[in-house]
């Protein structure tokens, strides 16, 4: 067995990247990148009446966009591939005919009708098969293969006894030989089922560490099994705890499309940045030493150790992510922030050019998912139509009779003025505001509103001004004017 840590992400290509599974390929990751090891991609596609079209895309597009590169994988190869199962399918007979000469496995004949009627007359659910071919005599074996009748091979499980193995999260785990059903190893099409494909995959690929969900803990004992009928070294196993959502009325239940976006692909289309989902999941179930929050993925890795990891279920929370992604909204420069805005900015404002930079900076402070941003500028784009019941405001002191006022002093003020910038409106309204003997509220209100129509805004009125322009600017203030007359 290899000296270096290796650990494997194998999804099956049956569509979206759940949360779940992006959790299972970031510990793979850190597991194997904290121990200076390699992180391999399989792609199982035994199961070909689930695979769906354009499924491997999404894992590709998954991985690049987290920012988890592979060391070998079906795209850049490496010493141990095919990295496609049925690219390995020729593989696996051999390694089952092996069991069945060591006396660990058997060719079962049964129909699918009889396997029908014995789940039917079942005394309880999920009784399983009832080992009907186990100990066939050879010679019905021979003449059945002779006469081409089709068949599984199944494993040969102990009757009696227990089987104990060791997990690195949850401890020593002990399960009874009787609860173990003689599970298929090969399939009629010929094809390896998930879970032998899986130990004979991860032996051949030198895999050391296997990290899965904790949903695999009952099989375990039916995978060391097989290590154990070929004479192999056991990998360590890691299994993670579950990841819940919680429901409307405070309970929590396994993580669904009911609790609102699940995979990857939905939560960025929702407006999460992939760097905050990476930080984002790489706490559920796992909990630094030193309780910070925020985290690259390169410092993950160099933090990340697995006795940290819970047993617990970790329950995702929507309000946390979306308070991570605003913190990593907030850290961006504001040039950045424009970049990875701007197609939001162009959904809302197609036809105009304005200084993005300057949308940015007004926005930055204020959004914590990019999906806010069209509805928070569509203004600079169309104006609304508004009340004029918007002039009125209490705090500013501002009503229907005192705002006209103060707009028609500020138009005549901003009209005289020689440049068009932040600091020479911003001066000359407060100047405004000094002479006329009123709040700076009292003044900027009524801009702001006949500026915008909209009550709340990104950016004052200075800033609006600003980035509509002169004649934009002064077009519409003259409407609002009209309107409050």
């Amino acid at each position: 067995m290899a000296n270096t840590v290796r650990t494997r992400f194998a999804p099956s290509p049956t569509g979206f990247m759940h949360v779940g599974n992006l959790r299972t390929a970031l510990y793979e990751y850190l597991v194997t990148k904290s121990l200076g090891g390699d992180f391999i991609l399989r792609i199982e596609d035994t199961d070909q009446e689930r695979k769906v079209e354009g499924a491997v895309d999404i894992i590709y597009d998954t991985l690049q966009k987290a920012g988890l590169k592979h060391d070998e994988g079906p795209d850049i190869g490496g010493e141990y591939g095919p990295y496609v199962q049925s690219e390995r399918k020729d593989m696996y007979l051999p390694y089952a005919r092996e069991l069945i000469e060591k006396g660990q496995a058997y060719y079962c004949f049964c129909t699918k009708e009889r396997l029908d009627m014995l789940r039917e007359n079942a005394d309880e659910p999920g009784a399983g098969y009832d080992r009907h071919c186990r100990n066939l005599p050879q010679e019905e074996i021979d003449q059945k293969l002779a006469d081409g009748v089709p068949y599984v091979i199944r494993q040969k499980m102990p009757l009696e006894g227990s089987t104990t193995f060791e997990d690195a999260v949850f401890g020593t785990i002990t399960v009874e030989n009787s609860e173990l059903q003689d599970q298929i190893l090969i399939k009629a099409d010929g094809y390896p089922t998930y879970n032998f494909a899986n130990v004979i995959d991860d032996h051949t690929m030198n895999i050391t560490h296997v990290v899965r969900g904790s949903e695999y803990l009952s099989s375990t004992p039916k995978y060391n099994l097989l290590y154990e009928a070929f004479g192999w070294e056991i990998p360590t196993y890691i299994h993670l705890p579950l990841i819940m959502g919680k429901n409307d009325d405070g309970s929590i239940s396994k993580l669904s499309k009911r609790h609102g976006a699940t995979s990857f692909e939905d939560l960025v289309k929702a407006g999460f940045l992939p760097e905050a989902i990476i930080n984002y999941i790489a706490l559920l179930g796992w909990a630094p030493k030193d309780n910070r929050e925020m985290f690259t993925l390169a410092e993950l890795c160099e933090n990340f150790s697995i006795d940290g990891i819970s047993k617990s279920p970790a329950v995702f929370d929507y309000d946390k992510l979306e308070w991570f992604n605003g913190e990593y909204i907030k850290a961006m420069s504001v040039e950045q922030f424009a970049r990875i805005s701007m197609p939001y900015f162009r959904k809302a404002i197609p036809t105009k050019e304005l200084d993005w930079v300057k949308v940015a900076s007004i926005l930055q402070q204020r959004t914590t998912r990019l999906t806010q941003i069209p509805e928070k500028i569509e203004f600079f784009e169309t104006q609304p139509d508004y009340e004029k019941d918007l002039f009125v405001n209490k705090k500013s002191k501002t009503n229907l009779e005192n705002a006209p006022v103060m707009l028609k002093a500020a138009i005549d003020a901003l009209e005289a003025l020689t440049e068009w910038n932040h600091n020479t409106i911003h001066d000359c309204l407060i100047d405004l505001a000094v002479r006329l003997e009123v709040k700076n509220g009292t003044v900027m209100w009524p801009v702001r509103i006949a500026a915008s129509g909209m009550s709340v805004t990104p950016g004052g009125a200075v800033e609006i001004l600003e980035i509509l322009g002169r004649d934009e600017s002064m077009k519409r203030l003259y409407a609002g004017l009209e309107k409050l007359s």
